[in-house]
């Protein structure tokens, strides 16, 4: 039920976004820069989060660096805010202009296998422009995300995902969601860089660390076969390139636990590889290693 102060809400959601939107480019980008850097400094939670995290992943780089990274993660979030109104603003060929695609032909083998398309993806570069990316490869994605709980945010996310065509497939009870939209021939993007409780997921190394992921992506593909091919929007001085990825092959040993593991495991060295170009433009504000694996098997990961 809509709440009687929603419309309001809604108003000045929109009114911001095309105050903002309509900024030119480079005032806007410079904008969330400056955005980013007053968060960094003011929000120090968010930035011990990003601080740690980074410190335990490269442990070989001096501290200086680190905070390097750390205030460009910061700087790209502001960034990121500004390009989510300045993309509603435009229309989707202007849009379209600024977005370049790498690696069509993997998309398009995979489609060509005729079982839909699985997307690996991450919170890597502008990850809220995706859809443009499917939009361009012909295929628009079906997104399986968690709904917000402040709805008047939820409905313009929704709106700005979907104006590319496909769907939103909220993550509670979306297994039979998803094998519906692959029985459909379509592809289902999911993001595998957050942390889960040990209930949905299995412990597999990321940046060395054992990382509690979501075991969904490797169930689906283990039960229909369907391809499994990473995308990221990568941000660029000039633009966006939606970098797509080979294919990754799946593992099958016949030993259901292990094949988890190891083709969830594979999708976390697709992630890492990619962070590991470009640490900067990853979500390093969130808590990805919260979730504690057993002590034996930290010990074990800690010993490789």
């Amino acid at each position: 039920m809509r709440n009687l102060t929603d419309p309001i809400i809604d108003s000045a959601l929109f009114c911001f976004t095309r105050i903002f939107g309509f900024l030119p480019r480079k005032i806007g980008i410079g904008t969330g820069v400056a955005m980013g850097r007053l968060a960094y400094t003011i929000v120090k939670r968010s930035r011990n989060i990003a601080l740690n995290n980074l410190r335990n992943a490269y442990p070989e780089k001096k501290d200086a660096q680190i905070q390097r990274i750390a205030k460009a993660v910061f700087e790209n979030l502001g960034k990121l805010l500004y390009e989510i109104c300045w993309s509603n603003c435009l229309n989707n060929d202007e849009l379209r202009r600024h977005v370049k695609i790498e690696g069509m032909a993997h998309i398009q083998t995979a489609y060509a296998k005729g079982k839909g398309v699985l997307v690996l993806t991450g919170h890597f570069g502008n990850w809220e422009l995706m859809p443009v990316v499917g939009h361009l490869v012909g295929h628009p994605f079906s997104i399986v995300y968690r709904p917000l709980d402040f709805k008047p945010l939820e409905r313009f996310t929704i709106r700005s995902r979907t104006r590319y065509g496909g769907s939103m497939i909220p993550k509670k009870r979306s297994f039979r969601k998803i094998l519906n939209s692959l029985d459909r021939k379509e592809m289902v993007t999911l993001l595998m860089d957050q942390n889960v409780a040990a209930r949905e997921g299995v412990f597999v190394p990321f940046f060395n660390m054992p990382a509690c992921t979501n075991e969904g992506l490797a169930l689906l593909a283990l039960k229909t076969g369907a391809p499994v091919v990473p995308a990221f929007l990568l941000r660029e001085k000039k633009g966006f390139t939606g970098m797509i990825l080979p294919e990754v092959p799946l593992i099958r040993t016949g030993d259901k636990i292990k094949d988890l593991e190891a083709n969830t495991s594979a999708y976390n060295q697709v992630i890492e590889s990619v962070v590991r170009r470009y640490p900067d433009q990853w979500f390093w504000v969130h808590r990805r290693w919260n979730t504690k694996p057993p002590a034996a098997m930290a010990q074990a990961a800690q010993k490789n």
